[in-house]
């Protein structure tokens, strides 16, 4: 801003210094825009380590949301096999069935004796049109089959952590001893290792992602803070005249901070869109991969969702300028 320029508000403050609260208001976001361009590459600077901010946060919540819903899913379709002998009825099953639905943890119990695992084999290669293997079992034969088709129970469980109590259920009763399989064993970890896995992902992704937001949100207020003392330092000149006029400390403050927070602003929405374009991008090749994007995706098919994240982004990078801008403003402009 020229000489020129700084004397004519200069003469404007001394004025109208008692105005209208929305006059001055106004007067103070004009400054402060103005301030935003003469700084331009540092209000840039802070703008885009803002941004690179405000989308980590999102990628961290929305990857420990993502991981999570995974491997709760996976949770939900993960079963128990228990394996019989060939010879076991039906009635036999569904006695078994009774005394291991009495533990807490079962959810749900299905059984089928051998012959009807065969029909399920047979009709599953039959869908597939699984030729050789269709031929295979012509060969063998069907009561060759059943008779080397163990019997089947699968049990859904609550809490696939713990499956003590079930365990003990098959290894001390006194039908699950005399009919259990002695080729086959219980399928007690399948799947297990998998969820282990994308639990402790989705347990990295939250403590990593937090720990780089913070270390970007340190970084945004240091950018942010010099910018703005690098801007009352431009403008030392000019502040100890408005003072000289008489401008109140919020008149002179206000300019300072609205040159931050429309870098918060600006972030916030630039963010946003980032953030949505890269999600909506890569959200098919998850899905592709059964990572469970579903809640994301219905929470983003409203577009009042989308403007709530939008919103909520904005006032995030707000704040984040607003207190490093005042932090610098506390800091330097005593000094005047």
């Amino acid at each position: 801003m020229n000489k020129k320029s700084t004397l004519n508000r200069l003469k404007i403050m001394a004025k109208t210094g008692g105005g209208h609260f929305f006059r001055q208001f106004a007067r103070i976001f004009k400054y402060g825009a103005i301030g935003f361009g003469r700084n331009i590459w540092l209000s840039l600077t802070a703008t885009i380590v803002t941004t690179l901010t405000l989308i980590l946060l999102f990628a961290t919540i929305v990857a420990g949301s993502v991981l999570t819903s995974t491997a709760n899913a996976m949770r939900e379709k993960i079963d128990i096999s228990i394996f019989f002998e060939s010879d076991t009825t039906k009635e036999d099953l569904a006695k078994m069935a009774e005394t291991i639905k009495k533990d807490s943890n079962v959810k749900s119990v299905e059984y089928s004796t051998s012959e009807e695992e065969y029909e399920k084999l047979y009709q599953g290669y039959k869908d597939s049109d699984n030729q050789s293997m269709l031929t295979t079992l012509g060969i063998v034969g069907k009561e060759m089959m059943i008779q080397r088709q163990p019997a089947a129970m699968r049990i859904k469980v609550y809490n696939t952590d713990d499956l003590s109590s079930i365990k003990n259920i098959v290894n001390s009763d006194e039908d699950f001893i005399k009919h259990l399989s002695k080729k086959e064993d219980p399928t007690y970890n399948t799947n297990s290792s998998a969820i282990q896995t994308i639990s402790s992902w989705a347990d990295i992704a939250t403590k990593g992602g937090t720990a780089l937001s913070i270390l970007f949100l340190v970084i945004s207020t240091l950018v942010i803070f010099n910018t703005i003392r690098m801007a009352i330092y431009s403008r030392s000149e000019e502040i100890y005249m408005e003072k000289l006029v008489g401008a109140g400390n919020a008149f002179i403050r206000g300019p300072f901070l609205v040159e931050a927070m429309m870098s918060g602003v600006f972030a916030g929405i630039i963010s946003t869109v980032l953030s949505l374009i890269g999600y909506f991008t890569l959200s098919p090749r998850l899905e592709a991969y059964e990572i469970q994007v579903g809640n994301i995706n219905t929470f983003l098919a409203e577009p009042k969702n989308i403007i709530l994240l939008a919103l909520a982004a904005i006032l995030t990078g707000s704040v984040i300028t607003l207190i490093s801008a005042r932090l610098a403003i506390h800091k330097y402009l005593k000094h005047f």
